[in-house]
Formats: C-alpha cells, structure tokens, sequence
C-alpha cells in the first residue's frame, strides 16, 4: 500500500493541491499529514484520498476548525499524535515539536514514526523504529513531500515544484 505523507503546509493551498496531484499521480492510496495545516481547507483538498492528519503547533488556535473540516470530509484527525494501522503495519503520527507526543505514540510500538516541524526530510532508524519526515511545503529551499510503500518500505521523496 502507498502512502503519501505531507508536512508543514500551513495554510499554502495551491502547493498542497500540486503535491496531492504529485502523490496521486505516483500511486498514493491515502495521504497522512504531520501537522501544521493551519486551515481546513487543506484538510477538505487532502481528503480526495483516505485522510489521517495530527495537529502541530501552528494549528492550536485552528483546531476546532480542522475537526470540523475533519467531520465533514470524511478525514481521520489523530489529534496530537496516533496510530494509524495501515496494510498490517503500525504507523505512528506526530507532528514533532513535544516530546511529550512523541514518547506517547513510540510506546505504542509503530513500525513507522511519521513527523514534521523542522522543515527538513529525514529517513532514519532509531530503536528499531524508521523514522520519516517528508520536509515541508512552506519555509523550506525544496518543497518536498513523501511517498512510502507501507508493505516493502520502499520511499521516495518527491519535489513539489514551486
């Protein structure tokens, strides 16, 4: 199963809406968004595909917003992290800005730890957890975005173009 994973879009529609389109195009079956949306209009255009999504720091004063939008699209919010099981696989969300949030969702034991808030996309294994950011839609030299297959690990960062 593909899942195409977003981060850090805050409140860009367009690019969000190009890197769906990228993700789609590329096989995605659902798309899982690491926070910091910043509007519900990004949850209604990342619900075309299955949608699970966590809030980050910048959606604190957004958040009954998100869940409507949440509610009305059909979207999975996993509030301040979670769990969300896909193809077998445990795959945690968090956004990455409290510690808190992370230690929550790892004694969860994902197989995958998705986050976003630094701007930067990382792939890394740390105890035995495989650790992925796909960078950032805004504030970030490369708009980048991600595209894993859940099953055989396969990843692919994809650039959004600008």
């Amino acid at each position: 199963m593909q899942v195409g994973i977003l981060a850090d879009s805050h409140d860009q529609l367009e690019r969000t809406q190009r890197a769906i389109g990228l993700l789609q195009a590329s096989g995605a079956q659902a798309l899982i968004h690491c926070g910091d949306l910043a509007t519900p209009e990004i949850v209604k255009a990342c619900s075309v595909l299955p949608f699970y999504f966590v809030f980050g720091n910048h959606d604190a004063d957004s958040v009954p917003y998100l869940l409507q939008a949440a509610e009305e699209s059909g979207a999975t919010c996993l509030k301040w992290g979670g769990i969300v099981e896909l193809a077998g696989k445990r795959i945690g969300v968090a956004h990455g800005h409290l510690t808190s949030d992370l230690k929550r969702v790892l004694s969860a034991t994902p197989d995958y730890l998705l986050t976003g808030h630094s701007h930067f996309s990382v792939d890394s294994l740390e105890d035995g957890v495989r650790r992925i950011n796909p960078g950032a839609l805004y504030r970030a030299s490369i708009f980048t975005v991600a595209l894993l297959d859940v099953v055989t690990g396969q990843l692919q960062f994809l650039t959004v173009p600008r």
